[in-house]
C-alpha cells in the first residue's frame, strides 16, 4: 500500500485524507451554490426550492457509495476509466472504457467552465460597469492562470488545495453568519400558493430541473477517485473522503440556503437587473453587515471560484492517462512531465476545452451550459458505472473491497432512478437548447473516433487491452 516505493515514472501517493477531503469540497462548493441559487429558486417558483438542494445531496450520496466502493477496490489514476475497463472488458473491450475517457474530456472542462462564469459574475458586483468583452478576456485569464499553477508537482499542488480550502470555508460561513444576523423567518419558510401540490405537474417538472442544479452544485465528490494513484492508503482514505465531503457540503448548503432565503426576498432572485440574481451571496452581505463586507466577502468567493475549477482540472487532467497508457486512448495522454510527474497533455487539452464552455456559458446562459454538461455525463460516466458496480460484484467476488456500499443495492437503485429522471427532463428543463440531443451526438462521434482510433493503432478494439494480458485482474494501483 502507501509504504511501498513508487515505481519508476510514476504518480506518487502523497495526498492524504485531510487534502483529499479538502480537494473534493474545495471542487464541490466553489462557485455552484452561489449562483445557482437563484436558478433553484427559478426553477421551484419560490423559497420551497430547498427541497432541490436535498434531493440533489441524496443522488450525491447514493451515487457517491458506488464511487466509495469501486475507487477503495481499483483505486487508479483515471476514476470511472479503471472501474469500466475491469467491468466491461468481458462483452466490449475497449469500448467503453474509451467512451468514458472521451466523454469525460468534453463534461469535466464544462464543470470547470460554470465556476469560471460564476466567477466573473460575481466580479461584475464590485465593477458593475465590467463589459461582455472584458468579462470574456478575463475569464480567459483566470483558466490560462490556473493551468499554469497545475503546471507543478502534485506535493505542491496539495498545499495549495489546503490554503484554497480554508479560503472556501471561511467565505461560505461568513455568508451563514451574516444571514443568521438578520434572518426572517417569515422570508424563508412563506410559501406561493401550490407550492407543494404534489398532483400538479408544476412541482415535478420544478422537482427535475432542481435536482440537475443540486446534483450539479454536488459535483466534485468524485475527485480524488480520478487521482487515486496519488493517494495515501486508498482503501481507507479514498472512501472516507467521499462521504465526508458530502456530508459536509449538504449541511454548509442547507445552512446557506436557508440563509439566503431569510434574508433576500426570493422575487428579487428572479429580476435579472437586481444583483440579487446574479451575486446572491454579496447581497446578502451588503443588506446585513454594509457595502465593505460585502465587497471583502466576494473577494473570498472569487478565491473560491477560482479553487473549485483549480481542483477540478487537478482531477480531471489524471483521466486519460491512464487510458492512454494502457492503450486505450490515443498515446500521446500517457506522456508525464519529465519533473513534476503530471500529465502535460491532458491538462493542456481540458484547460482549452473549459475556455470554450465558458464562452458558451456567457454567450448563452448558465441553466443551459448545466443541462449539457449532465446530460453529457449521464449514460456514460453515472449510469454505467452503477452497472460495473453490480458486473465486479457478480463476476469478481473475490476482488479485495477494504470499503463494501452500505444497505447494497440500495443505494445504486436510487441513484440510477435519479440520474435517469434527469436525462429525460434534460430538453425540457432547456427548452430550444436539445441538450439530449448534442449529449447523443458527442457519443456517436466518440464511437467514430473509437474506430478510427482502433484502426490507428491496429488492435482489435473489442479485446483486452495490453495491460490487462500482463496485470492480475484488479490490480489498478500504481503502486500495491
Amino acid at each position: 500500500m502507501s509504504g511501498s516505493p513508487p515505481p519508476p515514472g510514476g504518480f506518487v501517493r502523497r495526498v492524504g485524507l485531510f487534502q483529499a477531503t479538502a480537494i473534493n469540497m474545495s471542487q464541490m462548493c466553489g462557485i455552484g451554490p452561489f449562483v445557482t441559487i437563484p436558478l433553484m429558486v427559478a426553477a421551484f417558483g419560490g423559497p420551497q426550492a430547498v427541497i432541490g438542494f436535498v434531493a440533489g445531496a441524496v443522488l450525491a450520496l447514493c451515487d457517491g457509495l458506488v464511487w466509495a466502493e469501486l475507487g477503495a477496490a481499483l483505486p487508479g489514476s483515471g476514476g470511472s476509466y479503471v472501474y469500466l475497463r475491469q467491468a466491461f472488458r468481458y462483452r466490449t473491450g475497449r469500448l467503453m472504457p474509451f467512451l468514458f475517457v472521451w466523454t469525460a474530456m468534453l463534461f469535466v472542462p464544462l464543470i470547470m467552465s460554470t465556476g469560471v462564469v460564476g466567477f466573473v459574475q460575481y466580479l461584475g458586483y464590485l465593477a458593475p460597469g465590467l463589459g461582455g468583452s472584458a468579462g470574456d478576456l478575463i475569464g480567459l485569464a483566470v483558466i490560462a492562470l490556473v493551468v499554469l499553477l497545475l503546471w507543478r508537482g502534485i506535493e505542491h499542488i496539495a498545499r495549495i488545495t489546503a490554503v484554497m480550502w480554508t479560503v472556501m470555508i471561511a467565505s461560505v460561513l461568513l455568508v451563514i453568519a451574516a444571514a443568521a444576523t438578520d434572518f426572517s423567518p417569515r422570508l424563508a419558510f412563506t410559501y406561493p400558493a401550490g407550492a407543494f401540490d404534489l398532483a400538479g405537474g408544476h412541482f415535478w417538472a420544478g422537482f427535475a430541473a432542481g435536482l440537475t442544479i443540486g446534483v450539479y452544485d454536488y459535483l466534485g465528490y468524485n475527485t480524488t477517485a480520478y487521482m487515486g494513484a496519488e493517494i495515501k492508503d486508498p482503501g481507507r482514505v479514498l472512501p472516507r473522503s467521499i462521504v465526508y465531503s458530502i456530508l459536509g457540503i449538504m449541511a454548509i448548503y442547507l445552512l446557506l440556503q436557508i440563509g439566503t432565503l431569510g434574508v433576500v426576498d426570493w422575487h428579487r432572485m428572479s429580476d435579472p437587473s437586481d444583483s440579487a440574481s446574479t451575486s446572491v451571496a454579496s447581497a446578502v452581505l451588503e443588506r446585513t453587515w454594509g457595502r465593505g463586507a460585502a465587497d471583502t466577502v466576494t473577494v473570498l468567493i472569487l478565491i473560491t471560484a477560482f479553487a473549485s475549477v483549480f481542483t477540478g482540472l487537478l482531477g480531471g487532467s489524471r483521466v486519460p492517462y491512464d487510458a492512454a497508457r494502457d492503450r486505450v486512448f490515443f498515446r500521446p495522454y500517457a506522456r508525464l512531465h519529465p519533473r513534476h510527474r503530471f500529465p502535460t497533455l491532458g491538462l493542456a487539452t481540458m484547460g482549452v476545452i473549459t475556455a470554450v464552455g465558458f464562452l458558451i456559458g456567457r454567450h448563452t446562459d448558465l441553466a443551459t451550459l448545466i443541462q449539457l454538461l449532465t446530460t453529457v455525463m449521464v449514460i456514460v460516466q453515472a449510469l454505467a458505472q452503477i452497472v460495473a458496480l453490480t458486473v465486479l460484484r457478480s463476476r469478481r467476488p473475490d476482488l479485495p473491497r477494504p470499503y463494501r456500499m452500505w444497505l447494497y443495492p440500495l443505494p445504486s437503485l436510487v441513484a440510477f432512478v435519479g440520474w435517469c429522471v434527469i436525462y429525460a427532463c434534460a430538453d425540457r428543463n432547456s427548452p430550444g437548447r436539445h441538450p439530449i440531443e448534442w449529449s447523443l451526438a458527442w457519443l456517436a462521434l466518440g464511437c467514430a473516433a473509437f474506430l478510427v482510433w482502433a484502426r490507428r493503432e491496429k488492435v482489435w478494439p473489442f479485446g483486452p487491452t495490453e495491460t490487462e494480458k500482463e496485470r492480475p485482474a484488479g490490480r489498478d494501483t500504481e503502486t500495491v
